[in-house]
């Protein structure tokens, strides 16, 4: 009988638990593309445990400059601060060796299931990504960052390069934040055959995103429809600030083994924090979790604007993709 390869003899917790940490950092496209952000304190303020993070943030200044004068003094204006919260997402998972037999069969199994196992995290950071857009669009931003277009008479109900362009004005002069948009496939593939995307090598010459009027484009079959309404949405850079660390009181990585069923078991675990820049999380009365589900995280009641509408990079479209 050949020997077998056991998950404890191509993994090392200590040594792959911030493996895994950076694989999903650096195939993250919602890294790449620049929409989260990492914040060295985020991190630091993750790492040290809890289920809120309580962040200090400032209103961009105001007033208008004074005229100097020899007799009078400047008047000097209040700098206003609020708080921002934010919630810590704790989440595990497990799995049995035979799911990763046949990846740990490959020449370099420590790659192989680090790989899996970062591919896996990222999809899961999408799904919450969703599900925070679709809580703070469902009440926080509605009015202010959203616009909808699939009420409108055939063709206007439709993405198009206009209703694109109509929605990031929401922004104003700041819509020049904006770099990035995110869509369903279904919507991605209308674009392709109306010609409308471009694939434009960066400065190393790879196509890192197919882009939209300029803007990087993000494909997520998690965006989905509602009926036959679709929502894209528009971000600037560091829209979402991310963290991520280890807390102490949390196990990253654990090794085990279902001695009757001769199985080896994986269970990865991930605390980290994905805070739309310029909203709140109001932590709901008596919930049944320790840190909040995406069933919580698309409750619109949980969510609260604090920031002026310029400062928040997010702008959803609501549209058709047939008349």
């Amino acid at each position: 009988m050949a020997n077998k390869t056991r998950i404890s003899d191509v993994i090392v917790p200590e040594l792959f638990a911030p493996y895994v940490v950076d694989q999903t950092s650096e195939t993250s496209a919602l890294v790449q593309s620049g929409i989260t952000q990492g914040c060295e304190l985020l991190d630091s303020m993750v790492g040290k445990g809890g289920a809120l993070i309580h962040l200090p943030s400032f209103k961009e200044l105001s007033g208008n400059a004074e005229v100097l004068s020899d007799s009078e003094s400047l008047v000097p204006s209040k700098v206003e601060a609020h708080k921002v919260t934010a919630p810590i997402l704790i989440r595990g998972k497990a799995w049995s060796a035979n799911e990763l037999a046949g990846a740990l069969a490959g020449s370099d199994p420590m790659t192989a299931a680090g790989g899996m196992l970062a591919d896996w995290w990222n999809v899961q950071e999408r799904k919450t990504l969703v599900h925070i857009l679709m809580g703070i669009f469902a009440d926080a931003l509605r009015e202010s960052h959203s616009l909808d277009v699939s009420g409108r008479s055939g063709l206007q109900s439709m993405i198009n390069a206009n209703a694109v362009l109509d929605a990031k004005q929401t922004l104003g002069d700041a819509a020049n934040k904006l770099t990035a948009i995110a869509m369903h496939s279904e919507t991605f593939t209308l674009l392709q055959r109306q010609n409308l995307v471009e694939y434009i090598p960066n400065s190393e010459g790879v196509i890192d995103f197919p882009r939209y009027l300029g803007y990087k484009v993000i494909v997520d079959d998690g965006l989905a429809p509602v009926g036959n309404i679709f929502s894209t949405y528009l971000f600037a850079e560091g829209a979402f600030a991310r963290g991520e660390a280890v807390p102490e009181s949390l196990t990253p990585i654990e090794l085990g083994r279902d001695i009757l069923a001769s199985d080896d078991i994986l269970v990865s675990r991930r605390a980290i924090c994905l805070h739309p820049v310029g909203v709140s999380w109001k932590q709901p009365d008596n919930s049944p979790n320790a840190t909040p589900s995406n069933v919580e995280l698309m409750n619109g009641d949980n969510w609260a604007k604090v920031s002026d509408d310029k400062s928040i990079g997010i702008v959803m479209l609501r549209h058709r993709i047939a008349p």
